[in-house]
């Protein structure tokens, strides 16, 4: 008689992934990074050379703003993924993609290093330390300190690509519409107006996650609202984006990124590409296994387009 194939135990990843999904959680409470209490411990892949926690700003009074880098075992200068966390600008981890690539492995930012990019995942101010534009400017200093520090790194900054999602997402539109030079942006379910009511957000309300960015609700608030909505920041110098939404989405509208779309389409000259996922909610909740993978599949691919400058 053969004996029964041994059990092969889960990794801390594959637990922690399994034990959520067995759990009756909301999916506000799913898409939060896992309490450092059980959060997988941070991988060291061996495609890549990892730097954790390395200051790229100090903030008067506050505390340095730091980043984590993935730096490929190629050939450098590498381009560059700057990846920007969700949280509702309240929270969030800087190495964390969202809760549905938490059990991946290798994670999502060592694959991104596999396919030659170096990454950096940053810190920025969150809401209850700084209202916006502090995040926006932090973003600018991660750039500034990767340029001044890339030939050491083997970087090229001036093939950057910004990655973010949710709100993560919304400050890497705001950054590729404000920062010169950038290859392109991949934008995850990210806000794009700030000033007019969209599925569950409205602009009068006080205690919203767009309001506590702002200082106050972004009907009292309307210039600083339409300073923070990439809408309202569109020029013609855009460089390429890839917006990609979920069309269930209950937390951040789908029409964010079909009316970003829209109007880069009308005023840049550079490429757009629109993804909207049918079932899909925020974090790609609800979505198979195998869409997530295709929408990072493709979300690489148009990277790696924009860095050799076919985006």
């Amino acid at each position: 008689m053969t004996p029964d194939p041994p059990v092969r135990e889960l990794s801390v990843r594959e637990r922690s992934v399994r034990e959520l999904s067995v759990q009756e959680l909301s999916v506000r409470e799913l898409i939060v990074a896992p309490h450092p209490d059980r959060a997988p411990l941070p991988e060291t892949p061996a495609s890549a050379r990892v730097l954790r926690g390395v200051p790229y700003a100090e903030v008067p009074g506050g505390r340095p703003l730091e980043l984590d880098l993935w730096l490929p075992m190629t050939p450098s200068p590498a381009p560059l993924v700057l990846f920007l966390h969700g949280g509702a600008w309240r929270r969030g981890r800087r190495d964390d993609m969202g809760f549905r690539t938490r059990g991946w492995s290798p994670g999502p930012f060592a694959r991104i290093a596999a396919a030659g990019f170096a990454v950096a995942c940053a810190d920025y101010r969150l809401s209850g330390e700084a209202t916006f534009p502090a995040p926006l400017h932090d973003l600018h200093a991660a750039l500034r300190w990767l340029t001044l520090r890339g030939a050491e790194l083997g970087v090229d900054t001036g093939r950057t690509v910004v990655w973010g999602e949710s709100a993560g997402g919304h400050l890497a539109s705001l950054l590729a519409l404000t920062a010169p030079g950038l290859a392109g942006a991949v934008v995850w379910y990210g806000p794009s107006d700030l000033t007019s009511a969209r599925g569950p957000f409205t602009p009068q309300n006080p205690a919203t996650p767009e309001a506590l960015l702002l200082g106050g609700p972004p009907a009292t608030t309307p210039d600083r609202a339409r300073e923070a909505s990439p809408l309202s920041r569109v020029h013609p110098l855009a460089p390429p984006f890839l917006l990609i939404h979920g069309e269930a989405d209950t937390m951040v509208d789908c029409s964010h990124s079909t009316s970003l779309a829209a109007a880069l389409r009308d005023t840049s000259a550079s490429p757009v590409d629109l993804w909207t996922v049918p079932g899909a909610g925020h974090g790609w909740h609800g979505a198979p296994d195998a869409t997530v993978e295709a929408v990072f599949d493709r979300s690489l691919t148009f990277a790696r387009n924009c860095a050799r400058g076919e985006g």
